[in-house]
């Protein structure tokens, strides 16, 4: 059987890496479920530092990934989470290439969702990307959608752990005032937003730093083929450069999303349905739905351990995406096998809506 953490938590097999941790499937022996278990690969203090701020991080949402409950083990810290199994926005561009647009309004609908519940507790996420935005396996059904990874995120008036000039977040999806050394603030991930909306909506990795130069020479750009105008316009206020400009926070971009989606078609009967699969591998041998076998279960199941996992029928590729602004030829980036398809998740009842400050991890 795999190591077991803190008298409580069995290792089973990994499934991730997060900014300062491999994540690992886990089962729980005291609550009897598996669960995604984020354990720290460096010990430096820096790295505990901000391993302690992420897993201090109590957010009560459904849209919101936030960790659920911490424990330390000799010279290892650990922190664990729900599992999710239908990966990221990167597993789901990579099958699908470009969404529809009212599939997109779907989801960043309940990405603006989380987001107001993170602001309103005053923390910036400051990493809000593609593949920190994870999705149940709720197949054909309505996407549900799951903002994760706190790593680097900091409550306003929080000090830095970095150089006031050291810029924190993914090149690509950093806001042009975070790359003059701007204070976090809220703006700052609205414009990842709207990078994120592009991304959806064009099948590939936008162009931040052209975005940018073209509307500070030229103003907003038409809208892009295949972007609704309506929609266009608040993607567009979402990356506006200037952040006075853009949307001050995530519940007014979300109103001005729910409008532009009012005005948008219905789907018809022959457009692509989008199907969300499961992500995640199957157990490995001497584990069960129920957690671990015992010599007796595994004997009497050999069968069922020999048994290859059912494949899961092909996904459809899209080859229709429309010209992407401002990088036309820009290809779908290729999502890491399982990358993102592990994330905290909201246990109801269990956790406070509040952010509460780090604890102070025991002595090794």
């Amino acid at each position: 059987m795999g190591e077991v953490f803190a008298g409580r938590y069995e290792l089973v097999d990994p499934i991730g890496h997060g900014g300062v941790g491999a994540v690992w499937r886990a089962w729980d022996h005291r609550r009897r479920r598996y669960v995604a278990a984020k354990v720290l690969q460096q010990r430096d203090a820096h790295s505990l530092l901000r391993f302690v701020r992420e897993q201090a991080v109590r957010i009560d949402h459904p849209h919101v990934l936030a960790p659920a409950s911490w424990a330390a083990d000799d010279d290892k810290v650990l922190f664990t989470m729900g599992l999710v199994g239908g990966g990221s926005l990167v597993h789901l561009i990579g099958d699908y290439g470009p969404l529809p647009p009212a599939f997109v309004c779907t989801l960043l609908d309940q990405l603006l969702a989380g987001l107001a519940a993170v602001h309103a507790e005053g923390v910036v996420h400051r990493d809000i990307k593609p593949a920190n935005i994870l999705l149940e396996a709720t197949g054909t059904g309505r996407p549900r959608l799951r903002l994760s990874d706190f790593g680097i995120s900091m409550r306003l008036g929080e000090p830095r752990l970095t150089e006031t000039n050291y810029v924190v977040g993914t090149p690509g999806y950093v806001a042009p005032e975070q790359l003059t050394g701007a204070e976090p603030d809220f703006p700052a991930d609205l414009f990842a937003v709207g990078l994120v909306a592009l991304y959806l909506l064009e099948g590939a990795k936008p162009d931040a730093k052209a975005l940018v130069e073209h509307f500070a020479a030229h103003g907003t750009p038409g809208a892009p083929k295949g972007i609704p105008e309506p929609l266009w316009q608040v993607v567009a206020s979402l990356l506006e450069p200037d952040p006075q400009a853009r949307f001050r926070t995530a519940n007014g971009a979300r109103k001005a999303l729910v409008a532009a989606r009012e005005l948008l078609p219905e789907p018809g009967p022959d457009d692509e349905l989008i199907e969300i699969f499961d992500q995640l591998g199957p157990l490995p041998a001497g584990f069960g739905p129920e957690g671990p076998l015992t010599t007796t279960q595994a004997s009497a199941r050999p069968h069922e351990q020999a048994q290859p996992q059912e494949q899961l029928p092909a996904r459809p590729q899209r080859h229709d995406s429309a010209p992407r602004l401002p990088d036309p030829n820009a290809s779908p980036p290729s999502p890491s096998p399982r990358t993102g398809a592990v994330s905290p998740e909201v246990h109801t009842g269990a956790v406070s809506p509040t952010v509460h400050p780090a604890p102070e991890l025991p002595s090794a």
